[in-house]
């Protein structure tokens, strides 16, 4: 394997926010035109991070230590004007976000622990009630609640790094105030703004929109904004656990390597990662990292059939398994996945399955446990996708398109294959009913052994998987993959229309029309919420003496909240009645 050519390291918030804050104000006005230009400029390896080479002279050097850029003084160019320059703030805002967490994380589940300290070395306070928050805490969220409310009015387009900043500035102000979850949210908001500007692959709109919805919502109801954010590593008692798979992770942040899943006695999933900042060569890479504890076991391993017994592990709230120093692992029996305790992951329907999954993604991100979105289904190759028993026909859809990873060339390799019986593991896609994301399989081989795979680490081939046997009889029909109403995914557009363009397209998209389609299709509620959308966009009031007022931002920004957590319930509540019905197996 070649090594991958450097890319930017990821850059803590408030290094990236306060580039931007030394900048006079005639420079800030030109960010946006240089973030462009850095796009091209070409990036060199050093031996502690990067250096951005802008002209012949002219430099930008960022030191990595432990995988980000963690402190102002670790960016560094070499122009007259530095700190204060355009290249610095170019350089520091083009780099993907290191999402504090995901850093704690990190350190908490890889990090040697001294003999006697907390296990998971987790220093954060400890948690506070919910309850009314303090004047400091309002402060904070309302600089959230106007930092976000901006982003929504101008929409992607017109977010350049100036929005950006001062959401990140909100967001670092909320984190000292201890409103963690929604600091956590508004930099996740900037991250993805990041993407968007970028044109990354990755960037969906749609989980923009999800974010925006809430923090909008998050900033609304202090009671939620208080809640505690952070995962507490804890010791646990020796613990069984059964191999289930293994997925490579590959994050926009900078982010990659690997997660194996697992089965407790208890019936809840467990993880176990490997994660650090790198490309999709270190999730293949990672792959192969032991479980720790001393066993050697790798982690592809364990989720390919696997068992390990842990003595003295450390395990968060959802699920993850730490790699303090006290932990020790051997090597147990695993479990496929038609033998207990497996195998009765897939003996609930689908349909139950589908609503577990939609109430875990419900809840806020920092309070879900491990594999909550995950479905466990049989079922049958068919010409129109995968024929689900007792449920509907569904499309078998990448987690991750990158090259490196096999997902895609496998899924066609399996869908060449009408007729076979697979069992899967999916992940559900809440905004695209017909299909989900297959992890991983399981079949008949051709010496009608069961074979099973990890789609994103195994690359496949025709002689994996038996071709199907002369004269077979013919596949019955099945039914097509569910859809909502049209209306509906008009409305979600427009949800998502507005994010992309903010206040000004939504007022020159308002469509006259789909309130009233939406009405016809018993969508009443949906009908009342485009109205009031539109209004909102289009709303400029005058004063008695016919001056035009100034726009009401907050007013629009409710009036989208609105109008997205309709569309989002309405496609939740439709979905799983496509997935009960009576007539959606096959024929």
């Amino acid at each position: 394997m070649t090594d991958s050519a450097p890319v930017l390291p990821p850059v803590t918030a408030e290094v990236a926010a306060a580039a931007l804050d030394l900048l006079p104000a005639r420079l800030r006005k030109r960010v946006d035109g240089a973030v462009a230009k850095a796009a091209g400029w070409p990036v060199e390896a050093t031996a502690d991070g990067v250096l951005v080479r802008v002209a012949e002279d002219t430099a930008v050097t960022l030191k990595v230590t432990a995988g980000i850029v963690a402190t102002a003084d670790d960016a560094v160019c070499g122009c007259l004007l530095a700190p204060a320059c355009l290249h610095r703030a170019a350089v520091l805002s083009s780099a993907p976000l290191a999402v504090e967490q995901e850093q704690e994380d990190e350190r908490e589940g890889e990090g040697e622990e001294e003999p006697g300290a907390p296990s998971g070395g987790d220093e954060s306070p400890a948690p506070v009630a919910p309850g009314q928050p303090t004047p400091a805490q309002s402060l904070a969220l309302g600089a959230l609640r106007d930092a976000v409310t901006a982003v929504l009015v101008a929409g992607v387009s017109g977010s350049g790094a100036v929005h950006r900043a001062e959401l990140l500035h909100a967001a670092h102000s909320a984190r000292l105030a201890g409103l963690h979850r929604p600091a956590a949210t508004a930099v996740r908001i900037a991250r993805q703004l990041g993407e968007a500007r970028s044109d990354d692959p990755g960037f969906r709109l749609s989980d923009l929109s999800a974010g925006l919805a809430e923090l909008l919502d998050l900033v609304r109801r202090p009671a939620e904004a208080l809640s505690p954010a952070r995962r507490a590593y804890r010791p646990e008692g020796p613990l069984r656990l059964y191999g289930l798979f293994t997925e490579p992770v590959v994050t926009a942040s900078g982010y990659a390597g690997a997660t194996a899943y697992a089965l407790a006695p208890d019936h809840t999933l467990r993880t176990l990662s490997d994660v650090a900042p790198g490309g999709s060569d270190r999730a293949l890479q990672a792959s192969g990292t032991p479980v720790p504890g001393g066993c050697a076991l790798p982690l592809r391993e364990l989720g390919d059939g696997g068992g390990v017994i842990l003595t003295a592990p450390t395990v968060s709230p959802d699920g993850r398994i730490g790699g303090g120093g006290q932990v020790r692992s051997v090597r147990a029996t695993g479990a496929g996945w038609h033998e207990p305790p497996l195998a009765a992951l897939w003996e609930r329907p689908p349909a139950a399955q589908l609503a577990s999954a939609l109430s875990w993604l419900a809840e806020p991100a920092d309070a879900r446990t491990a594999g909550g979105d995950l479905l466990f289904l049989d079922g049958t190759v068919t010409g129109a996708g995968f024929a689900v028993t007792a449920g509907p026909t569904l499309r078998l859809s990448a987690p991750d398109e990158r090259p490196e990873l096999p997902y895609s060339e496998n899924l066609q390799l399996l869908a060449t294959r009408p007729g076979l019986a697979l069992r899967l593991i999916v992940r559900v896609v809440p905004d695209r009913p017909d299909r989900v994301q297959a992890l991983a399989a399981s079949w008949t081989g051709h010496d009608g052994e069961p074979v099973r795979a990890d789609l994103g680490l195994r690359r496949l081939n025709r002689a994996h998987i038996p071709a199907v046997p002369a004269g077979a009889p013919a596949l019955p029909v099945a039914a097509a993959p569910p859809a909502l109403p049209i209306e509906l995914d008009l409305l979600r557009r427009t949800v998502d229309r507005a994010v992309a363009g903010g206040r000004p397209v939504s007022a020159a998209s308002a469509d006259g029309e789909l309130p009233r389609r939406l009405r016809a299709v018993g969508l009443t509620t949906g009908a009342q919420r485009v109205q009031a959308l539109a209004e909102a966009a289009a709303d400029r009031r005058h004063d008695v003496l016919g001056r035009l007022l100034p726009a009401d931002p907050e007013g629009f920004a409710l009036a989208w909240l609105a109008a997205a957590v309709y569309a989002s319930a309405a496609a939740e509540s439709l979905l799983l009645a496509a997935w009960s019905s009576p007539d959606i197996s096959v024929n």
